[in-house]
């Protein structure tokens, strides 16, 4: 899926500064598998993630991003981890400052297939399968695996 309509709204007021977006990123478990997909934009292997509309409730954006980028029904399960990630610069110039919640989710129906072009290639993958992920995925995944361990957050301790 293309840049928000909002988002474009507001880069057309602010240009390039840093935007501050609030993501999800949803770690979806089927069975002892996990769903991760290559991106389309850099090439990297990562659980799906996106960025909430406005008025929208985080964990229904974490269900509606698996349903547009892999094809797949999820149920969002628990909030895992609340972060903020390092500064982001898009190819364009474009700057945003990401807070993101990170949910556990559990598959519910369908094959997962490269739904809307921001994936080149998704699938659910054994623990053991993940070398190429990066570590901040691997720590969002070993986050999400625990059923009932509170949320995690960062800072603030």
């Amino acid at each position: 899926m293309p840049t928000p309509d909002f988002v474009l709204d507001l880069r057309r007021r602010i240009g390039q500064d840093p935007l501050s977006l609030v993501g999800v990123t949803a770690v979806v478990f089927r069975g002892e598998k996990v769903l991760v997909g290559r991106r389309a934009d850099n090439g990297r292997v990562q659980c799906v993630s996106g960025i909430v509309d406005p008025q929208e409730e985080p964990a229904d954006a974490a269900v509606r991003e698996c349903l547009e980028e892999a094809g797949i029904v999820v149920r969002a399960e628990r909030l895992a981890l609340v972060q903020t990630v390092p500064r982001v610069t898009y190819a364009n110039g474009d700057q945003v400052d990401y807070l993101d919640l990170v949910f556990r989710c559990s598959w519910v129906s369908g094959e997962p297939h490269p739904a809307d072009g921001e994936l080149t290639e998704v699938g659910f993958r054994k623990l053991e399968e993940l070398g190429d992920l990066d570590a901040d995925h691997v720590r969002r995944i070993a986050l999400a695996m625990a059923e009932d361990d509170p949320a995690h957050f960062e800072g603030g301790r």
